[in-house]
């Protein structure tokens, strides 16, 4: 071998530095280590749910840079300087973001598994456009699966955030 070889490690750990839910966090996590496991395992937020970890179900959705992305499919390097919400991070000074309070006031989950997120893809959708239609809001939310509650509960109570968003403007 030569002088010049480039070695790379395919192990080992990386410490990413990024934003969770309004506070600076540095965390050191293996380097293949998902950006759900980052937040579940190292950090504690255990409201990111986990359920295919292949990105279908979309239980695992969070708001990364004010886009709804699934967590179990992007690695947490690849957050390095991001800005992340996650569910626990939805409601301010103990105060319900209006989408919480809406599935809440109109039944919108059973078991509530795939609640954090429908609620992040909900709060991704409306804070990029408000004024969604219903086919709009059935469109964006068609990539969250849930097995129990029939999803005309979750859509209404979109659309009443959507009142109650539209009120607040």
């Amino acid at each position: 071998m030569s002088d010049s070889t480039t070695h790379v490690a395919i192990g080992g750990d990386i410490t990413i530095g990024c934003t969770v839910n309004g506070e600076a966090v540095a965390v050191q996590v293996p380097v293949r280590t998902s950006l759900s496991d980052m937040l579940r395992a190292a950090l504690g937020l255990t409201g990111t749910h986990l359920g295919c970890e292949h990105g279908v179900c979309g239980a695992c959705t969070i708001i990364v840079d004010g886009a709804a992305v699934r967590s179990c499919l992007m690695l947490a390097a690849q957050a390095e300087g991001s800005d992340i919400r996650t569910i626990e991070g939805l409601a301010v000074d103990g105060r319900w973001h209006p989408v919480q309070t809406a599935m809440h006031d109109h039944h919108g989950f059973q078991c509530a598994f795939c609640a954090p997120g429908f609620m992040m893809t909900a709060v991704a959708m409306l804070e990029d456009d408000p004024n969604r239609s219903e086919q709009e809001i059935r469109e964006e939310l068609g990539g969250n699966l849930c097995r129990c509650t029939g999803y005309e509960s979750i859509v209404d109570g979109v659309l009443a955030a959507v009142a109650t968003l539209r009120g607040a403007s």
